[in-house]
């Protein structure tokens, strides 16, 4: 069974996926539910199968990831806050530069 929750981090500035991202799930109380790095194509699964409705934030460690490459940075990390309802699967992408970032809710 897949997890509930996917991520991909695309680092702009090299036009390559963001590799060795760690990155936490928690609930909105700061809970950590899960936990993991992003893999060579800059993608990582969380959480359990199924999250429990309610708001959830993503951190991603950015700064450590630039750091880890000799890159000045702004944001040494980015956290996302989103709602969770009653859709199967969410994907949350991160497009990431060391001075600015977006993100949407993917498919």
């Amino acid at each position: 069974m897949t997890k509930h929750l996917t991520t991909h981090v695309l680092d702009a500035s090299t036009g390559a996926p963001a590799a060795g991202v760690a990155v936490a799930l928690a609930t909105a109380a700061g809970e950590v539910v899960d936990s993991g790095t992003t893999d060579a194509d800059g993608r990582l699964a969380l959480g359990p199968d199924v999250l429990d409705p309610g708001e959830y934030e993503l951190a991603f460690d950015t700064g450590a990831y630039f750091a880890a490459r000799g890159v000045p940075a702004f944001y040494p990390r980015v956290g996302i806050a989103f709602t969770v309802a009653d859709a199967p699967h969410y994907h949350v992408p991160l497009l990431l530069s060391p001075f600015a970032y977006s993100t949407y809710r993917g498919s």
